[in-house]
């Protein structure tokens, strides 16, 4: 997200004990309106897309569990059940959309941003499910190897490759930066990998006959599904839990703000995710007293979220700006 310069705002401001002020960037209306519509049409094109891999997916689906359950093959059932996860994975990002896209409310201020991140965490936990489903059911056939037809494998790991190569450059097209459209987007990869993994065991079985070469493409298939799985969680996770973005030093910050002369000190920092993309900072921020009995409460904010915007690519951001002896009123106050 691209900062925005910020001064000559309109900055909500009340007086509170002490003589504090809360201040809040409520940006240029006719900016914000704008980038609504880019970000509507992003979204509608992110629809698109991924309504397109899901017509190519389930398409595929459909024919991979017939061939599968046809030649006893557990590399394609693997496949056909990582699959079917995708088309769940995928109808719930394109969900997930539909319900971010809904306004603020009284009852949901941020309105429903976060279901892209809960979708994104459905994901991962349908990837680990499946992953160790066929674990379990791999190692029980490495053990007491079933007889495989190669020439299935081959054939149908080749058209599931072409499928999904066609399914991941549709979805390269959406917004990657979005934790939902990057789930379903590591989906489709994972399964794309497992398809040439599957090709090879294939052509194992075929030219030497060894019928553990399926179940240990499956193993293969089961390590890139975890490994999407844990990414797709740990990041999930992060966001759910209010952890700091990635991008944003809070030292660093506080540093930043410090630079303004009329900032004597900073505390109560806090930074967050709200949704992909979207990092949020609140700070109390003590002041001059000269700074709010002469009124440059307004300056100093537009510096403050200035200086964010620009440095750090936040723009959702409030404080509290506060004179020194306020901290009394404030028992809960931390670094």
């Amino acid at each position: 997200m691209t900062g925005h310069d910020h001064p000559g705002h309109d900055h909500a401001r009340r007086a509170g004990p002490g003589g504090d002020h809360t201040g809040e960037d409520e940006g240029d209306h006719t900016g914000a309106a704008h980038a609504g519509h880019n970000h509507g049409l992003s979204v509608e094109a992110d629809r698109r897309y991924l309504s397109v891999a899901l017509g190519l997916i389930v398409g595929f689906l459909v024919v991979e569990v017939i061939v599968a359950v046809a030649s006893g093959s557990l590399a394609l059932l693997a496949d056909a059940g990582h699959m079917l996860a995708d088309v769940g994975a995928i109808a719930g990002s394109i969900w997930a959309l539909r319900l971010a896209q809904r306004p603020a409310s009284k009852r949901w201020s941020f309105g429903l941003k976060r279901a892209e991140i809960l979708a994104a965490a459905v994901n991962g936990v349908t990837l680990l499910v499946v992953g160790m489903l066929v674990l379990f059911e791999a190692v029980h056939r490495l053990v007491n190897p079933p007889g495989v037809e190669g020439v299935p494998l081959v054939v149908v790991a080749v058209i599931g490759v072409a499928v999904n190569v066609v399914a991941a450059w549709v979805l390269a097209k959406a917004n990657r930066s979005s934790l939902n459209v990057e789930g379903a987007f590591q989906h489709i990869l994972t399964d794309l990998y497992g398809f040439i993994g599957t090709a090879i065991a294939g052509i194992v079985v075929i030219t030497s006959g060894w019928d553990r070469a399926d179940p240990i493409a499956s193993l293969v298939v089961v390590a890139l599904v975890l490994r999407a799985s844990w990414a797709l969680l740990r990041a999930s996770g992060h966001v759910l839990l209010e952890g700091t973005p990635e991008a944003v030093d809070l030292d660093d910050v506080r540093q930043h703000l410090h630079e303004l002369p009329e900032v004597l000190s900073v505390h109560d920092l806090h930074a967050w995710t709200l949704t992909s993309d979207l990092p949020a900072l609140s700070a109390h921020v003590v002041v001059t007293d000269v700074c709010l009995n002469q009124g440059g409460v307004g300056a100093v904010l537009d510096r403050l979220q200035h200086c964010l915007a620009n440095h750090f690519d936040v723009e959702h951001s409030t404080f509290q700006l506060e004179a020194a002896t306020h901290a009394d009123h404030e028992p809960g106050t931390h670094d």
